[in-house]
């Protein structure tokens, strides 16, 4: 499943300690269109999801839009708040402090997590 996929790479992002654009993302994975970009977001929601069920830091939070000086898309911030991780403006400044804390907390963790 694409998440795997997508998991997996990520945790060898998190080794770069530098967090990847989704347009790279998809490139990395060989993603084809159509939708390539939505196929990639349902991935992330997807381990939004488990990551927040299970008590880890979110490994989605390594990937940033080129469009938001650095941030990932509102869609990130509006799964984390489904997910019960994030509670605040997804636009505002709690969001960016919440990703800067959620990025550094996965680098931490995901950079020596097995994968599977």
């Amino acid at each position: 499943m694409l998440h795997h996929r997508v998991r997996d790479h990520l945790c060898l992002v998190a080794l770069t300690k530098a967090p990847i654009t989704y347009q790279a993302l998809a490139k990395a994975l060989a993603l084809r269109p159509p939708n390539t970009i939505l196929q990639l977001t349902e991935a992330l929601e997807h381990l939004i999801h488990e990551d927040a069920s299970a008590g880890r830091p979110l490994i989605a939070a390594l990937v940033i839009s080129k469009a938001r000086g650095g941030l990932p898309a509102l869609g990130f911030f509006e799964c984390a708040q489904r997910a019960g991780v994030f509670h605040g403006d997804a636009a505002g400044a709690q969001a960016t402090a919440f990703y800067e804390t959620e990025r550094d907390r996965a680098i931490g963790f995901w950079r020596s997590a097995p994968t599977d």
